[in-house]
C-alpha cells in the first residue's frame, strides 16, 4: 500500500496565527501559507477577509487544510462596533449588512457555476431578498446552563454558574449572556442575567458537561411576532426537583415580563446526551398556555415548544412569497391540477398556494409525523380546502403511488440541509412534471442536484437568494426549473 504523503505545510492540531485573505461559500475565510514551495490554502469557518485569527488545524490534505477558529486577534477594517454582546451564532454581526449580502451573493452564485455547471448563472439571477429585520429577527432561542464558564479577560475556563451560549468549538464551556445579542428579544436577553441569578440563588447546580451531573440544563424561549408573547421552557434533570418551586419561578418570570409571558413549561431531561428535549422527556405546563400563534401572509399557525417553524417569520413571509411567485408564474400548471409539495414540513407553502389558486389540489408529503399533524391542524384552522398531507418518506410514497406519474405539472421541493438523496430525486424526476420550484437552506446540495436535474432535461430558469439569517453564513435559495 503506498505511503500517504505528509503535508509539508501544516500538521493536524497545530495552532497557527493566520491572515484571512478571501471568502468562500458557507462562511469560510481563506488563509494562505506562502513559501518557496508554493502557496497552501487553509479554510477557516466564521472568519472574514482582513481578520488576523488564531486557528487550529482540524484536517489536512495535500491540496488544502481546514482549521477551527479559536479567536479573532485583529478585526477586519470592514468591521464596525455594535451595541450587542458577541455570540457564536452571529459571527458577522460587526460586518455591515450590505457587505454580508455581497459576500453571500458572490460565493453562492460561484457555487452553482462550479458544482451545478450553470455557466450563465448571473443571467438567471432574479433577486437578493433581504430580511425585513436585520436585528432581533429570531423567534426562538436556546440558552444553556453550565458549571464551567469562560473568563473573557484571561481567556480561560473557570468554575462558574453560567447561562448563555457555549463557546465556539468547546462543548463543555458556557459563556454568560449579560445583555442583548442583537438576534432575539432585547427585553428577554437583557434579563437573562437576572434569571441566572435567581436559579443560582436556589443552591441547585447547573449542568456539568464532562461529569454529566447537575440540575439546570436549558432555558428555551419562543416568541410570537404577531402577539409579542413569550413561551418559556425550563429544562432540568429530575433529581432534586422537589427542591425547586416551579410555581414560584413562573411568578418571578411573570413579574419581569407581565402579560408578555404566555406560558411556562417544564421539561425533565435525564439523558446524558446534549439535546435540549429528551426523547423520553416529560413536558409539563406550569403556568399559562402551551402554545402561541404566529401569522404568515395572513394565515395563522399555532406553535408549541416542539413545533418546527421558520426561525425568522418576517423573512419567511418574503421567502414564501418568492416561492409562490415562481409557482404561480404559470397558473395553468397550478389551477385545476394536483401540485406536489414534497418535504413539506408543516405545509405552509402548500397552504399559501392553495389559498391563492383556483381549485388546485395540494399533496404534501414529509417524513416527520408531528410536522404533518401540525400541517393538518393549521389547514383546518385556516379553512383551506384541497389539501392532503401524508407522513411518509418521499421516495417510498412515490413508489406506493404510481398514479401521480405523468399527472403532475408542478412540484414544490423544500428538503432538509442534506438535500435530496439521488435515488429519491430520480423518483421525483420520474413523475415527469413540467416544472419544479426548489427551495434550499443548503445551496451546496442544491447545486449538486442542479446537475442531475439538467441531465434529466430540467433547465434552471431563475434563482433568488433569501437572507433568512443575517450575521451568519447561511443563505436560502429559490430556484425555478422547467423542462
Amino acid at each position: 500500500m503506498p505511503r500517504r504523503e505528509r503535508n509539508k505545510f501544516v500538521k493536524k492540531n497545530q495552532v497557527l496565527e493566520l491572515k484571512i485573505e478571501d471568502y468562500a461559500f458557507g462562511g469560510k475565510g481563506i488563509a494562505r501559507i506562502h513559501s518557496e514551495e508554493g502557496s497552501f490554502v487553509i479554510f477557516v469557518p466564521n472568519t472574514l477577509p482582513g481578520q488576523l485569527v488564531k486557528a487550529q488545524i482540524s484536517k489536512s490534505s495535500k491540496k488544502y487544510a481546514e482549521a477551527k477558529l479559536i479567536d479573532v486577534l485583529q478585526p477586519s477594517e470592514d468591521e464596525v462596533a455594535v451595541p450587542y454582546q458577541d455570540i457564536p451564532g452571529a459571527p458577522y454581526i460587526q460586518l455591515p449588512i450590505d457587505l454580508q449580502h455581497k459576500y453571500k451573493q458572490e460565493s453562492t452564485l460561484s457555487l452553482f457555476k462550479r458544482i451545478g455547471k450553470v455557466e450563465n448563472i448571473e443571467d438567471l439571477f432574479d433577486e437578493f431578498v433581504k430580511s425585513p429585520n436585520a436585528f432581533h429577527y429570531r423567534n426562538k432561542m436556546e440558552y444553556g446552563f453550565s458549571a464551567i464558564g469562560y473568563d473573557r479577560i484571561n481567556k480561560t475556563d473557570k468554575d462558574e454558574f453560567t447561562l448563555g451560549f457555549k463557546r465556539r468549538g468547546v462543548w463543555w464551556m458556557g459563556d454568560n449572556l449579560e445583555k442583548d445579542s442583537g438576534l432575539f428579544d432585547k427585553q428577554l436577553e437583557d434579563n437573562l442575567k437576572n434569571i441566572r441569578e435567581y436559579c443560582k440563588a436556589t443552591g441547585l447546580e447547573p449542568w456539568h458537561g464532562p461529569r454529566k451531573t447537575g440540575f439546570f440544563r436549558y432555558f428555551v424561549v419562543r416568541k410570537s411576532f404577531k402577539t409579542d408573547e413569550l413561551l418559556c421552557n425550563l429544562v432540568t434533570t429530575s433529581p432534586e426537583l422537589e427542591n425547586f418551586d416551579l410555581d414560584k419561578f413562573a411568578k418571578f418570570l411573570k413579574d419581569i415580563f407581565g402579560d408578555r409571558l404566555a406560558g411556562l413549561l417544564h421539561t425533565i431531561n435525564d439523558e446524558t446526551g446534549d439535546r435540549t428535549i429528551a426523547t423520553a422527556g416529560k413536558l409539563d405546563l406550569v403556568y399559562g398556555k402551551d402554545k402561541i400563534v404566529e401569522e404568515l401572509l395572513g394565515l395563522n399557525f399555532e406553535i408549541s415548544m416542539k413545533s418546527f417553524f421558520q426561525t425568522n417569520p418576517k423573512c419567511a413571509e418574503k421567502l414564501y412569497s418568492k416561492v409562490v411567485e415562481y409557482v404561480l408564474e404559470d397558473k395553468d400548471k397550478v389551477d385545476n391540477t394536483v401540485v406536489m409539495d414534497l418535504f413539506c414540513g408543516t405545509g405552509t407553502i402548500g397552504q399559501i398556494v392553495a389559498s391563492k389558486s383556483e381549485n388546485a389540489k395540494i399533496v404534501g408529503v414529509d417524513i416527520v409525523a408531528s410536522a404533518i399533524e401540525d400541517a393538518k391542524k393549521n389547514a383546518k384552522r385556516n379553512n383551506i380546502e384541497g389539501l392532503q398531507f401524508y407522513a411518509a418518506d418521499v421516495g417510498k410514497f412515490l413508489i406506493a403511488h404510481p398514479e401521480y406519474q405523468n399527472k403532475i405539472k408542478t412540484i414544490i421541493l423544500d428538503p432538509a440541509r442534506a438535500g435530496i438523496a439521488p435515488k429519491t430525486l430520480k423518483k421525483i424526476i420520474n413523475l415527469n412534471a413540467d416544472r419544479m420550484v426548489y427551495v434550499s437552506c443548503n445551496p451546496a446540495t442544491q447545486a449538486r442536484d442542479t446537475e442531475l436535474l439538467r441531465e434529466a432535461g430540467y433547465q434552471m430558469k431563475k434563482i433568488s437568494l433569501v437572507d433568512q439569517f443575517p450575521h451568519t453564513s447561511h443563505i436560502e435559495t429559490v430556484v425555478l426549473f422547467e423542462k
